[in-house]
């Protein structure tokens, strides 16, 4: 658990006197976590879990709420076992509102209908309500990182009509919807990676992606900015740098307020800084023991703290596992802050979640039932 920490004087914030990992959380029914978040403007955080007990198929499964301080679980429900149920944590929203997908699978059928909860707020430690969604059978891929106002944007597929993919505006706690952009399912399907942030100054959403299913040797990524009201989009390629260019992009956060997004790409083991008020690249950079065909040792997941202008970025094998996983730390001119060691990722994937008040948060791993915290 080795830390390297440097002065934060572009971020103007004091830093927080620890820095490293913390406490390890452990689900309380044992199961697998299927997404997780924390209250950026509390103390709670929300997960949902899920096992398959027995040679019929049968899951045990739960929503599970816990101390972001401690690790400590402080409710389970929504449980249940057998062949039913099931849950999948989307993300919690402004006004500690947390978006769960419920997972019904029918009598006599092996095919999963959704259904959307709301928890509103998390701390209450139950479902209070649906979430309408405005489409028929559609499947909520990613929520945009925002704890700051009540318009929420998803990405979503239409599971009915081949997998078109959708964003839809929403305000999460009242159960209304604002706008639904239906998108270009040739540029945004699934094969091109497509990853959601939303710049709010904007009034934007953000999406960047590999136009050709990030090829070895192939195109560019693209950075692509979606106005909320209008649907009217803007676009500009993204670096594409290493003999066998970029590749995918493995992760992708925006700050709301700046405009600067960071991604990270799977080809070349790299960082780039956009800022997507000017859609123009900033700069790109090497992740640290890595060349640019180091693939392995790319960066898998991104998030941001726009508070202290700070990027997150997962690697699951730093300086080629040497020093097991880590957490780095960028400010918005792509200078590397610090380094947060000692990681033993199950995955790389998802992004950590941050709060940026306390400086503090929560990764996946070490194992598929736990979660690490950590101060940066």
């Amino acid at each position: 658990m080795v830390a390297v920490a440097l002065l934060l004087a572009a971020a103007g914030a004091a830093k927080a006197g620890k820095v490293g990992l913390g406490a390890v959380l452990t689900t309380k029914d044992g199961g697998q976590i299927f997404g997780f978040d924390i209250n950026q403007a509390g103390d709670d955080g929300v997960l949902a879990s899920a096992q398959t007990i027995n040679a019929q198929g049968e899951v045990k499964v739960s929503v599970e709420t816990f101390d972001q301080n401690t690790g400590a679980i402080t409710k389970s429900f929504a449980k249940y076992t057998g062949h039913r149920n099931e849950y999948g944590m989307d993300g919690i929203f402004a006004g500690d509102v947390a978006l769960i997908t419920h997972y019904v699978t029918p009598s006599g059928s092996i095919y999963a209908r959704r259904f959307y909860e709301v928890m509103n707020p998390v701390g209450a430690g139950a479902f209070t309500g649906p979430w309408t969604a405005p489409i028929r059978d559609i499947d909520v891929l990613q929520g945009a990182e925002n704890q700051a106002t009540s318009t929420s944007v998803l990405f979503a597929i239409e599971v009915e009509h081949n997998d078109r993919p959708e964003l839809i505006v929403t305000d999460l706690a009242r159960n209304t919807v604002s706008k639904t952009i239906s998108l270009d399912a040739n540029l945004f399907g699934g094969g091109n990676g497509p990853v959601l942030g939303q710049y709010t100054a904007a009034n934007a959403a953000v999406i960047a992606l590999s136009p050709d299913g990030g090829a070895v040797g192939g195109q560019a990524p693209l950075n692509v900015t979606i106005n909320l009201s209008t649907g009217a989009t803007s676009r500009f390629s993204g670096y594409n740098l290493g003999p066998y260019g970029a590749g995918y992009v493995d992760g992708m956060a925006v700050d709301p307020n700046t405009g600067v997004a960071a991604t990270v790409t799977e080809l070349n083991a790299q960082v780039e800084f956009y800022d997507m008020a000017r859609q123009i690249g900033i700069t790109a950079k090497q992740l640290p023991c890595t060349g640019d065909t180091d693939q392995l040792s790319a960066g898998s997941g991104i998030s941001v703290d726009p508070v202290h202008k700070l990027f997150l970025v997962t690697e699951k094998l730093y300086c080629s596992g040497s020093q097991g996983g880590a957490i780095l730390v960028y400010d918005e001119t792509g200078k590397l802050i610090e380094t947060i060691t000692g990681f033993n990722f199950a995955i790389g994937e998802p992004a950590p979640v941050v709060n940026p008040g306390k400086r503090m948060g929560w990764a996946f791993g070490p194992t598929f039932s736990e979660l690490q915290q950590f101060f940066y």
